[in-house]
């Protein structure tokens, strides 16, 4: 399924492990938040990001995904190229619909995937701050936003990516 990541950077791990039970009790289960700190931040209190979510494993499915795309379109482009020279119409209606399939595909990935990653957030990180993952329902977005907005003013919301539960990125 996929869920939003919602990034919030939080001053300090006692105000995290705060947030993380206020979250709990809004209905989010633990095994939904990932936390992440700099250097001297020990995160006993919080439930950690697995290994995958420290390296961003989303951004480089995001990236081949992104990259394969455009490699489809390519392709369909030199079909087409060399179906014009060839005078074969089958060839250049199928390099068309390649090239309009991929060209769509682009287009709802990069205006409708959310689009924030961890290299956002490396210069908080170092200054000993904690990032907290929020893995929602899209339908929620706005809920948990508003719940740390009224309950925790020195929360800064840092955006939304996306994540798929089931890879556990």
């Amino acid at each position: 399924m996929f869920r939003r990541r919602l990034y919030f950077v939080i001053p300090d791990e006692p105000q995290a492990a705060q947030v993380v039970s206020d979250l709990e009790a809004a209905g989010i289960n633990r095994q939904h938040m990932h936390a992440i700190a700099g250097k001297g931040v020990t995160l006993k209190q919080l439930p950690p990001a697995t290994e995958r979510q420290r390296r961003d494993a989303a951004y480089l499915l995001e990236r081949l995904l992104w990259n394969a795309n455009l490699g489809l379109f390519f392709l369909g482009l030199l079909g087409l190229v060399a179906s014009l020279a060839g005078s074969w119409s089958i060839g250049s209606v199928l390099s068309i619909a390649l090239m309009v399939l991929t060209l769509v595909a682009g287009a709802l990935f990069a205006l409708r995937i959310p689009d924030t990653h961890l290299d956002e957030f490396r210069g908080v990180l170092s200054h000993g701050e904690v990032l907290l993952m929020v893995d929602v329902p899209k339908r929620q977005v706005a809920q948990i936003e508003e719940l740390l907005y009224r309950r925790h003013p020195e929360v800064t919301p840092g955006g939304a990516g996306w994540t798929i539960e089931a890879l556990r990125i």
